[in-house]
C-alpha cells in the first residue's frame, strides 16, 4: 500500500485550551478551588521537557469532521462523498508540538462551567483552563487512500481549521477556541 505523507504549518487564529483528564486526587482537607488552583495545568498534554503538544487524534477527529461537514462529491462516483475516505484513509500518528510553548508558562482561564461537563446542566463550578493566544506547529498526515489528493486535503484542513477546531472549548462543540489556518501544505513523501 502506498501511502502519501504530508506537513502541514498551522498557525491559530484563536487561543487554544486543553482539558485532558488527570485523576489527580485531592488531598487530606483540600478544597475543591484549592484542588483546581493546584492541578489545572496537568489538563495540558506536555512532552518530558514540558512543551506543550496537541494529540494526533484531535486532528484526525477534526478531518473526519470536516469530511461530514462538508459532504464533498468524489467526482465519477454519484452521490459518493470523501466521508468515509478520511475515517479509514487518513492518519495523523505525531503530536502537534506547539512552537515554544512550556506547559509551566501558559496563562489561566477561569470559567463558570456545568459541574457535569454537560452543556445546559443545572449545577455550575468555576474551572481553570489553560488558554495558550498564540499557537502552531507542524502537523503530519498520511494519506492511505490515493483517492484523497492534495486540493482535496487542503479543502478539508481549512474546513477542520476554520469550522472544526481542536482542543477543549473548540468551535465544532459550540465554543471559540481551537481554529487554525494551514500556512503551508507540502507533500514530504510518497
Amino acid at each position: 500500500m502506498e501511502i502519501t505523507k504530508y506537513e502541514a504549518r498551522i498557525a491559530g487564529i484563536s487561543p487554544i485550551s486543553q482539558g485532558k483528564y488527570h485523576g489527580i486526587p485531592k488531598k487530606d482537607g483540600e478544597t475543591y478551588e484549592d484542588h483546581e488552583d493546584r492541578t489545572w495545568r496537568e489538563r495540558m498534554h506536555a512532552t518530558s521537557d514540558g512543551v506543550v503538544f496537541i494529540p494526533p487524534m484531535a486532528f484526525k477527529n477534526a478531518l473526519s469532521s470536516a469530511a461530514k461537514y462538508l459532504s464533498m462529491k468524489i467526482p465519477g462516483e454519484g452521490k459518493k462523498t470523501y466521508t468515509k475516505k478520511f475515517e479509514s484513509g487518513v492518519l495523523c500518528s505525531e503530536p502537534v508540538v506547539l512552537d515554544g510553548i512550556l506547559k509551566d508558562e501558559v496563562p489561566r482561564l477561569k470559567l463558570f462551567v456545568p459541574s457535569d461537563g454537560k452543556r445546559g446542566g443545572s449545577s455550575r463550578v468555576m474551572k481553570n483552563f489553560p488558554a495558550i493566544p498564540k499557537w502552531g506547529g507542524i502537523l503530519y498526515v498520511d494519506v492511505l487512500d490515493p483517492i484523497i489528493k492534495l486540493e482535496v486535503l487542503e479543502k478539508h484542513l481549512e474546513v477542520a481549521g476554520y469550522m472544526i477546531g481542536v482542543g477543549a472549548l473548540r468551535v465544532e462543540n459550540n465554543g471559540y477556541f481551537g481554529r487554525f489556518k494551514v500556512e503551508r501544505l507540502r507533500v514530504i513523501e510518497s
